[in-house]
């Protein structure tokens, strides 16, 4: 039997936990925090475990200020909320379509914003700035056109899949053309946002993003029940209460934003939203979204891949999406043999 406690509120209000779940949440924060200590110190300046956290608490000297605070600290966030967002964006698709290769990643969502960067890019020469709007304008008109295009009484997990991967394969050749189309300079900048790197983050990606995800976090966490009822079939919510296309629609969009916004801040991640979400499901052994638990996986995700990139290959850093490829290509094959080994695939 599973221990699962409620606590209740002076006020009436009642929340039931699962405490192996909360466990694993506070020993996945537990890794983050620690990977990303280690990664505040990595460096041509290598600081101490107890140098970076005195440094963190204020008592660090001007030299070591500088680097944690301005130079490794927003780097280390950007990693976080970047991780964080593409698992709960993983989570969300994966519940709806009710299918764990229901992945934004998979289903074109990571490709549409990776079309819009590109036409900012190469059609327009866009800054910086200019590359973030349009990574997010690029992905929510492929949240519309996904959504419409699979919308047919109601979105059905096995149409949404199959519309989304159809999307992504004309998005990728969009993306192909696009950069046959850009000037050698244009085309060299290009390739390089699209391999996903967390190189040179400052605090002008961190606050965007950070006022993004304190937005979209609670409201996708206050819609973690409905959403649990909706892997049950539209037939089971209704009959439960949820209001199920108005759930769905406040939870695509969320789920859109979280995956426009990570690849606005730091490129096309892979794999990340498609991994994290049924490793945590794993680790808790729960039904349902685990929202909480794929976050924090998905931020220790992306710092550990982080990590290995910065420092497993000597001088030459590798960008992080390179890294998440690799481990992700192979979870992705793993997972293919289990799931047809189970008969569902």
């Amino acid at each position: 039997m599973k221990a699962v406690k409620a606590l209740r509120t002076p006020g009436g209000l009642s929340l039931r936990v699962d405490s192996r779940a909360a466990g694993v949440v506070l020993l996945l924060a537990a890794v983050a925090a620690a990977v990303a200590v280690v990664l505040i110190g990595s460096g041509d300046f290598p600081m101490s475990f107890g140098d970076v956290v005195g440094t963190l608490l204020g008592n660090g000297t001007a030299a070591q200020e500088f680097i944690v605070q301005d130079v490794r600290l927003p780097r280390v966030l950007v990693a976080l909320l970047v991780g964080a967002s593409l698992a709960l964006s993983g989570a969300i698709f994966q519940s709806l379509s009710r299918n764990p290769l229901g992945s934004p990643d998979v289903i074109g969502f990571s490709q549409g914003s990776t079309v819009g960067a590109l036409t900012v890019i190469v059609l327009f020469g866009g800054g910086s700035l200019a590359v973030a709007g349009g990574a997010v304008a690029g992905g929510l008109v492929t949240g519309i056109a996904v959504y419409t295009l699979a919308r047919k009484r109601g979105v059905q997990g096995f149409r949404l899949v199959l519309v989304g991967i159809g999307v992504a394969a004309v998005l990728t050749a969009l993306i192909h053309f696009l950069i046959t189309k850009a000037n050698l300079v244009d085309a060299t900048r290009a390739t390089l946002w699209m391999t996903g790197s967390l190189d040179g983050r400052d605090w002008a990606q961190v606050w965007p993003l950070a006022g993004m995800c304190a937005v979209l976090m609670p409201l996708v966490f206050a819609h973690g029940r409905p959403l649990r009822m909706l892997e049950m079939g539209d037939d089971a919510a209704y009959a439960l209460g949820v209001p199920v296309e108005r759930t769905r629609v406040v939870l695509m969009g969320s789920g859109v934003l979280f995956i426009a916004v990570a690849t606005a801040a730091a490129g096309p991640i892979a794999f990340v939203a498609l991994s994290a979400p049924q490793l945590a499901r794993r680790l808790t052994r729960s039904p349902g979204p685990n929202l909480a638990a794929a976050a924090v996986m998905g931020a220790a995700l992306l710092l550990f891949a982080d990590w290995i990139a910065t420092n497993a290959f000597g001088d030459r850093m590798l960008p992080v999406g390179v890294v998440t490829a690799v481990l992700g290509g192979g979870y992705l094959l793993w997972l293919l043999v289990t799931e047809r080994k189970a008969g569902r695939i």
